[in-house]
């Protein structure tokens, strides 16, 4: 069974292959590309080391069997992973501007991705997950996936486990003073926060991200992890500030960096690191997910993840790797 669960939307992207090309208008498209923040988190972190399984619906079509075969080859534990014959898997089609803002179009209500239920889920699966990962997309989707994020984070939590929520605001899906609202019974049991600046501000009333993460460090979360983008993270805790400094890349793609910062960081947290290095490798894990066209193109082993970081004269300590 796995350590580390991750639940929520599997899904395929097809992107525009030029920037500044709309979505209503004729054009090239490239992928299908194994996609989902959920899923991105699970195939990252299962690449670093990490023991995961991922809760999701795909459906009996080649969409599906692309994502199964892309999470199996990661090392995923599949066994609560459901093939729905009655829906087609989930699409989100994108497109890049040139000012760095994207532009989603999303088949997910009416998909396999919506038809998460409990019962999928193997008696016993949870007897030995350490740790839950749930994504604001995830709680936006339908009200069935949403039951079941609650239902694992209220179990995992009273079983001593710790809960990551990425809040992965998407208009496109909900508005977001409803995701704020949906958000708030797993903010009850999150351990670790790993939001953007403009998402942390959509989750709680605060002049800036910085207070914002404060007022939640008193609510009782143990991290708040922002992420600044090129820029780096800046880490709290109810007795630290830390700025983690970034790392230096030429962007091809940013889709999936913050889910695979928030792979970097949590599986370093779960082996133990020290706050510091733990936030410097999910530095460089979310990185390098930016440097390959794709979700899931951009993740990498821990001793690749290592490497780079030695490249730039910041190695992990000796033993990490």
């Amino acid at each position: 069974m796995p350590s580390i669960i991750a639940a929520g939307e599997a899904l395929v992207e097809i992107m525009r292959t030029e920037l500044d090309q709309p979505l209503d208008r004729p054009g090239t498209f490239a992928g299908p590309f194994p996609s989902g923040a959920p899923a991105i988190f699970a195939s990252a972190a299962a690449r670093l080391g990490g023991s995961v399984g991922m809760v999701a619906t795909i459906g009996d079509d080649a969409f599906g069997r692309c994502i199964a075969d892309r999470l199996q080859a990661d090392g995923l534990d599949l066994q609560a992973l459901r093939v729905s014959p009655e829906r087609l898997t989930g699409m989100a089609f994108v497109s890049y501007r040139s000012d760095g803002e994207r532009a989603f179009l999303f088949h997910l209500h009416d998909a396999a991705a919506a038809a998460v239920t409990l019962e999928q889920i193997p008696a016993g699966y949870l007897e030995g997950v350490q740790h839950l990962h749930i994504t604001g997309s995830s709680l936006s989707v339908g009200t069935s996936l949403r039951e079941v994020c609650y239902a694992l984070a209220h179990e995992v939590s009273q079983r001593g486990g710790t809960i990551s929520l990425d809040p992965n605001l998407r208009p496109e899906l909900m508005p977001v003073d409803e995701i704020r609202a949906i958000c708030q019974p797993i903010l009850e049991v999150t351990t670790y926060l790993l939001p953007s600046g403009a998402e942390l501000l959509g989750l709680v009333d605060a002049d800036t991200p910085e207070a914002g993460a404060r007022k939640l460090i008193a609510r009782g979360i143990k991290l708040v992890a922002l992420k600044r983008g090129a820029a780096g993270s800046t880490l709290f805790t109810r007795d630290l500030t830390l700025e983690i400094a970034p790392f230096e890349v030429t962007e091809v793609d940013p889709t999936g960096a913050g889910d695979c910062y928030a792979a970097g960081l949590v599986t370093a947290l779960l082996g133990g690191w020290d706050l510091s290095t733990a936030g410097m490798f999910a530095n460089a894990v979310g990185a390098l997910a930016t440097t390959r066209l794709g979700p899931m193109e951009g993740t990498f082993g821990l001793s690749d993840v290592a490497q780079f970081m030695a490249a730039q004269h910041r190695p992990l300590p000796h033993g990490l790797v």
